[in-house]
């Protein structure tokens, strides 16, 4: 008996998970073999990045290094930390901003 290939976990972060990382999930999600969650780094983000987050994810996106940092003091010698890809999109744009989405479209899809 076959199973169906499973999906591939990725997790955006960002700071406050409004902008940037809200964007990479808006626009990931609509691929049928991924699950795309995002959340941020910061205490006043939307959904706050957590152990049980990094724990599911295949693949974890930061937004710039800042969020690499914040990753590696919040959850030290956690695997996933060796998964980590920086994106380098720094922290100008506002959520859907059309240069935003052509940058995502531009750098993530060769790491799914």
């Amino acid at each position: 008996m076959s199973h169906p290939p499973a999906h591939k976990h990725v997790l955006f972060i960002c700071r406050l998970n409004r902008h940037r990382s809200a964007t990479a999930e808006r626009i990931f999600c609509k691929r049928t073999d991924l699950d795309v969650r995002s959340a941020g780094t910061d205490q006043d983000a939307m959904v706050r990045v957590n152990k049980r987050m990094l724990d599911w994810a295949h693949v974890v996106f930061a937004m710039d290094e800042i969020q690499v940092q914040a990753l590696r003091e919040m959850f030290p010698d956690h695997p996933a930390l060796e998964r980590v890809i920086c994106l380098d999109i720094e922290d100008v744009y506002v959520f859907l901003e059309p240069k935003l989405v052509k940058v995502l479209k531009e750098r993530v899809p060769q790491y799914l």
